[in-house]
C-alpha cells in the first residue's frame, strides 16, 4: 500500500472535483448535458378567447402532443429560433406555440427539437411539450407547432428553446 501525502491528496481531490464538474451537466431534469444547459426565451400567452377541449378533442390532442425529450440534442449555434408565439387554435389542437427555426449553418442537423415549458399564474411549471424534425439541411427553415395539453384558463406564460444533434 502506498502512503498518501498531503500534496497527493490535494491532487486527487482536485481531480475528483474536476470530474464532478465535468459530469454535472449530464444529469438532472432532462438537460441535454454535453452542450450545457439550454437557454430559454420567454413568451407571452395573453388573454385566451377559447374553451377547453372536449373529451374527443383531448384524446386527439394527446395523440399528437410530444412530451418525451431526446437526450441526444444539445444547444447548437446553427439552430436559430427565429420567431415564436402562442396561438389558440379553434379545434382539437387548442393551445399551441408556433414559430420557425432555421439551420444557419452549412451542414445538415440530424435532429432538431423545440421545447416549450408552460407556467400558471403562480409561476409554477405545469407542463413541458416539444416538437421535433429530422434532417434539417443547412440554410433551411422549419415551421413548428407545439401542442400544449393544459386547459387555456390554467396558462399564464411559456418559455422556449431550440436544440439539435449535428450529423
Amino acid at each position: 500500500m502506498t502512503k498518501s501525502t498531503p500534496s497527493r491528496r490535494r491532487v486527487l481531490a482536485a481531480l475528483g472535483v474536476g470530474s464532478a464538474a465535468a459530469l454535472a451537466g449530464c444529469t438532472g431534469d432532462g438537460g441535454p448535458g454535453i452542450g450545457g444547459d439550454p437557454e430559454y426565451e420567454t413568451g407571452e400567452i395573453g388573454d385566451i378567447d377559447g374553451e377547453p377541449r372536449t373529451e374527443d378533442e383531448q384524446v386527439a390532442a394527446e395523440a399528437l402532443a410530444e412530451q418525451e425529450i431526446d437526450e441526444g440534442v444539445t444547444p447548437l449555434e446553427e439552430v436559430a429560433l427565429t420567431d415564436h408565439e402562442f396561438v389558440f387554435e379553434d379545434d382539437y389542437r387548442g393551445s399551441t406555440v408556433q414559430g420557425t427555426v432555421e439551420n444557419t449553418g452549412d451542414d445538415r442537423i440530424e435532429l432538431t427539437e423545440v421545447r416549450v415549458r408552460v407556467y400558471n399564474d403562480d409561476g409554477e411549471q405545469i407542463g413541458r411539450y416539444l416538437s421535433s424534425t429530422g434532417d434539417l439541411d443547412g440554410g433551411v427553415t422549419w415551421e413548428f407547432q407545439v401542442i400544449v395539453l393544459e386547459s387555456p384558463e390554467d396558462l399564464a406564460d411559456y418559455d422556449i428553446t431550440a436544440l439539435g444533434t449535428p450529423t
